[in-house]
């Protein structure tokens, strides 16, 4: 589990408002480029270089940004990186955001950030829980204690409350660490479908129940785009090319040879060990993590589905019914 994708996020919202109101829309740190010179994208990831975002890292070692006219640099992400700061003060131009708590966060806060793309049509947010223990599905699930980060109660579990009458008694902390899980069997946890059921099998000899979210109807995005107004108004150029390059990316890095890729994102990131990156592509392909199930072009969001996911949190309680989903995302560069 990426423990940066689960700090709190409005105090990133805030941090990034109170930047915000220092720097002018649009900032950017280097100058003016030349005519005909490359546009400089600073790209920030929301953690350090992985599988799941390889798709960036395929178009950049296969050129795609380069022949759009973009001069593109991955700003790895990690501990104590925000991506919502580095845009607010103009560090980087683009950002990713996690999930579509975070990008909602930022337009209850009224910062001028705005999704312009989904990469990850299925939020690969699943929960884990032990083999033959009488959990076929995630309802089984209900009355059993459930071990969660702090960020994550005021996330995704509102809509497991609300889908399947789960109760705030079955919560446990979670601390990104598995001992007390596999100590526990009757116990779940959250995790990644990419990252967490890998490093249990693997280091526990423990094959565990997988349950994503998504397959479920959970209606959140992940691995989105981000850009400010300022940048939005001021090249939207770019940022079309950078959305229209890193979908060929992903599509490359899917179901092509991500050699490449994976040299850059071990390059940046010397953990990844190649079985890791080669089981977490496997993942992404047949959970059908970037594709989704609709048959939309790689990127793509919708009106609805955006609505669908306010509707279930401001439900909830997490946010105001009169906040306008639209402030959080913009179809002007995937179509609607």
């Amino acid at each position: 589990m990426k423990a940066l994708r689960y700090l709190a996020l409005h105090s990133l919202a805030l941090a990034a408002v109170a930047l915000l109101a220092a720097c002018s829309p649009g900032q950017k740190s280097d100058e003016a480029p030349k005519a005909g010179a490359p546009v400089v994208i600073r790209f920030a990831t929301d953690w350090r270089a992985q599988a799941e975002h390889g798709g960036f890292y395929q178009a950049l070692a296969s050129g795609e940004y380069a022949k759009r006219g973009l001069d593109v640099r991955i700003v790895q992400g990690g501990p104590g990186v925000n991506v919502p700061q580095l845009l607010a003060s103009g560090a980087v131009d683009l950002g990713m955001g996690s999930n579509s708590f975070i990008v909602m966060n930022l337009a209850q806060e009224g910062v001028p950030v705005k999704a312009v793309a989904a990469f990850m049509q299925k939020d690969p947010q699943v929960l884990i829980a032990h083999p033959d223990t009488g959990v076929n599905s995630i309802a089984d699930l209900k009355g059993r204690p459930i071990l969660l980060a702090d960020a994550s109660v005021t996330a995704f579990w509102t809509w497991l409350k609300a889908k399947y009458g789960f109760t705030d008694s079955q919560v446990r902390k979670y601390t990104f660490n598995a001992a007390p899980f596999l100590a526990h069997k009757r116990a779940a946890q959250q995790g990644y479908v990419t990252s967490e059921p890998y490093t249990i099998e693997k280091e526990a000899g423990l094959k565990p129940r997988v349950f994503l979210l998504a397959d479920e109807g959970y209606p959140g995005y992940a691995t989105m785009v981000l850009a400010t107004d300022g940048m939005i108004a001021k090249n939207p150029a770019a940022v079309r090319a950078f959305v229209e390059a890193s979908a060929q990316g992903w599509r490359d890095y899917l179901s092509g040879d991500a050699t490449a890729a994976d040299a850059l994102i071990r390059k940046d990131n010397p953990e990844m060990t190649p079985d890791v990156l080669a089981q977490a592509r496997e993942k992404l392909k047949s959970y059908r993590i970037v594709e989704g199930e609709e048959g939309l072009p790689l990127g793509a969001m919708t009106d609805a589905r955006w609505t669908a996911f306010f509707d279930v949190a401001s439900s909830q309680g997490v946010y105001p019914k009169t906040l306008d989903p639209k402030r959080a995302y913009t179809l002007e560069f995937v179509g609607k």
